[in-house]
């Protein structure tokens, strides 16, 4: 017989195995003691709400606890910030496809804005340079007005990349530990 605990992980309830929960933990602490820049906290914050997704994802409807090798092949998947394991003792199981795909998001790319982020949103959505996106914007703009609309339409419409996760997802990359880690120095990759 097991102990288990309630716990939350990125706002979300679980039923987890003790030694599941140890394991987690271990995890988060080394995750935490290798982020390096002044986000660690929000990077934190993502990588608890991507585990919790994860754990959502993978638990089927008749499996109600969280279990140690679901752990494991969790932490395996989003790995640690700097790209190398966190040890080599981590069991190496893939996830269903589902899990695998990043979904891509078009959203204000705040970092990269000369105005309102427009252009290097869908610059980096569609992962084309954002001085062809801009210039695209301008003659729309001179020829017929409509890229001021355009421009307009997409500013009110389309949420800001606030997130290390929102940005892996503006530019298509899976939210793992080491793509949301970039989003946390200074400088933009």
């Amino acid at each position: 017989m097991k102990k288990t605990c309630d716990v939350a992980i990125g706002g979300k309830a679980f039923i987890i195995d003790e030694d599941a929960y140890a394991r987690l933990q271990s995890y988060l602490d080394t995750f935490r003691s290798r982020l390096s820049g002044s986000q660690g906290d929000e990077v934190m914050d993502e990588l608890e709400s991507r585990i919790a997704e994860l754990l959502q994802a993978n638990l089927g409807s008749g499996q109600q606890t969280v279990s140690i090798s679901l752990i494991e092949r969790i932490t395996a998947q989003l790995g640690m910030p700097d790209g190398k394991p966190e040890n080599e003792n981590i069991n190496q199981e893939q996830f269903t496809t589902s899990t695998m795909t990043p979904s891509k998001k078009l959203y204000l790319d705040v970092d990269d804005r000369k105005i309102a982020g427009v252009c290097s949103g869908l610059a980096a959505y569609f992962d084309i340079d954002v001085t062809i996106v801009r210039v695209l914007f301008l003659a729309s703009l001179v020829v017929g007005g409509f890229g001021f609309w355009l421009y307009l339409i997409i500013w009110i419409v389309a949420p800001k990349a606030m997130t290390p996760a929102q940005k892996c997802e503006l530019r298509g990359w899976d939210p793992n530990a080491e793509n949301m880690a970039r989003f946390t120095d200074s400088t933009r990759h």
